[in-house]
C-alpha cells in the first residue's frame, strides 16, 4: 500500500511539474508548485510512516506553510495586476 501511495504522490509531482513549465499563466503555474508541495508533503509523510519516525513531522508543517504563504502572495499579486487591468480598460 505504502508503494501505490508513493507512486500515485510521484505521479502527481510529475503533473504538477508539468503545469508549472507550460503552464500559459501565471494563476496555472501558481496551482502547480502548490500541488507539487503537497505532493512533496505526502510523500515526506509515506517515508515516515514506512520507518515509523516522527522527524520528518515539522518539515511537513513548514512545506505546508510555505505553500499556503505562496499562495497567499500569489494571489494577491494576480489580484492587484487584474485591477490594474481593469482600471486601464475603463472609459
Amino acid at each position: 500500500m505504502i508503494a501505490l501511495a508513493a507512486a500515485g504522490f510521484a505521479v502527481s509531482g510529475l503533473c504538477a511539474l508539468y503545469r508549472v513549465l507550460r503552464g500559459p499563466s501565471l494563476a496555472d503555474r501558481v496551482i502547480g508548485v502548490e500541488v507539487a508541495l503537497v505532493s512533496l508533503a505526502g510523500g515526506i509523510v509515506i517515508d515516515a510512516t514506512a520507518r515509523d519516525s516522527h522527524t520528518l513531522l515539522p518539515i511537513i508543517t513548514v512545506i505546508a506553510l510555505v505553500g499556503l504563504a505562496g499562495t497567499f502572495a500569489a494571489s494577491r499579486f494576480l489580484e492587484r495586476d487584474a485591477d490594474d487591468a481593469d482600471d486601464r480598460t475603463a472609459p
